[in-house]
């Protein structure tokens, strides 16, 4: 069991290196601009991969990034069957990574916290 767990890390680790390495080098498609791909998680199958990205862009320029990506998912699948050699190429679902925002927030709520909370103790 865990040596299956140990395959499916690699297998996800391969996709996540390989894909990085196609978009930043092969994707002409200009609304995919600098992403970081963060993680990937695959089935046991490997018939799917949510494939979890970061950005610096917001708004309208992320829902651009995010139809981008997905209209390049088949070049990209057929790219990655040939560099990477599984059984089976998932289906690509790309899911913006929402952590590092969160992170951030959850930071700025906690000083200001702490903050506010040095301030009604001086009064």
């Amino acid at each position: 069991m865990s040596e299956r767990y140990s395959r499916s890390d690699r297998v996800s680790e391969a996709i996540r290196r390989e894909l990085a390495q196609l978009i930043a080098t092969e994707l002409k498609d200009p609304r995919v601009g600098m992403i970081s791909l963060t993680a990937v998680e695959i089935t046991a199958d490997y018939a799917h991969a949510k494939i979890f990205y970061t950005t610096l862009a917001e708004g309208e320029a992320l829902q651009h990034i995010q139809e981008g990506l997905q209209r390049a998912s088949g070049f990209l699948r057929r790219e990655l069957g040939r560099r990477v050699r599984i059984h089976t190429t998932p289906m690509l679902h790309f899911v913006h990574d929402e952590t590092l925002a969160r992170a951030d927030h959850l930071s700025r709520l906690i000083d200001k916290a702490l903050h506010s909370g040095s301030s009604r103790s001086e009064d």
